[in-house]
């Protein structure tokens, strides 16, 4: 058996890391198609304030970061569909309050602690077996929405207006899509820490799109770049001693670096 196979912690952080390189890109490839990239990055701060809440109240930390994550998913939709702000200016708008409510509840529990440095910069290392069903859980109902409504989220994605026009309620799937990301978001930040989380939803897509010639494949391709980003990611962390979820990230950038130089524009 490998050494890094011999410890339970790193046994439980290769099946987290597996789990969430399936859930993550799947809705990363939504994501990108539809130019909504930096929404991870805005729920992720959005989030951190859900975590500090947490902390400071004894809390577990993720039930307070998914709490927050699903409002500002919510708030931000909401905005957007109404007309009275645009896309790009109401995640600013969330962005920037949600990281001024984190610094604000981080001061009253008294400043920055190690539980909260996990949550910012991943602790794939430290996770724990509730960790690991509540990533199976959430995983499994956000893979299970999307193959419920695979048709759907794939006309609305594409051709927003012909979905409309089909019939189809494209606000009410706005919204289901922007609560998958918060999910996956709150998901993914065990690995890769809130402040790098939008990555392991967006590199792998665009990986994929630089690859793929139809969706299917694209789904597909990016789930194994996620793969290989996570696996090769904290097998690097593990024998080199260095932090996994920036190895993590750089798998992923020098993966689609090797896809854009490699293959031509698609």
């Amino acid at each position: 058996m490998p050494e890094i196979l011999q410890y339970g912690f790193m046994q439980r952080a290769l099946l987290a890391g597996v789990m969430i390189g399936v859930i993550a890109p799947v809705i990363g490839v939504f994501l990108v198609l539809r130019r909504l990239s930096l929404i991870a990055d805005t729920l992720a701060h959005v989030a951190l304030a859900g975590v500090a809440l947490g902390l400071l109240l004894g809390a577990y930390p993720v039930f307070g970061a998914l709490a927050a994550a699903l409002v500002g998913a919510v708030g931000i939709e909401r905005l957007r569909a109404s007309g009275r702000l645009s896309g790009e200016t109401a995640l600013a708008l969330f962005l920037s309050g949600g990281l001024a409510v984190a610094v604000l509840l981080i001061g009253l529990a008294g400043g920055f602690t190690v539980s909260l440095f996990t949550y910012l910069f991943g602790a794939i290392t430290a996770v724990q077996p509730r960790d690991l069903w509540l990533t199976l859980a959430l995983g499994l109902a956000v893979l299970g929405a999307v193959a419920f409504l695979y048709k759907e989220l794939f006309a609305v994605t594409f051709d927003e207006e012909g979905a409309r026009v089909q019939g189809l309620p494209v606000g009410a799937l706005n919204l289901l899509l922007v609560i998958l990301v918060a999910v996956t978001v709150v998901v993914a930040m065990r690995v890769v820490g809130i402040l790098l989380t939008s990555a392991l939803l967006v590199i792998p897509a665009v990986t994929a799109l630089r690859l793929a010639r139809n969706f299917r494949s694209t789904l597909g391709i990016a789930v194994g770049a996620a793969q290989v980003m996570v696996l090769a990611g904290i097998t690097a962390a593990f024998y080199l001693n260095i932090p996994a979820s920036g190895a993590i990230v750089l798998v992923g950038i020098l993966l689609f670096t090797a896809a854009a130089l490699l293959t031509p524009r698609r």
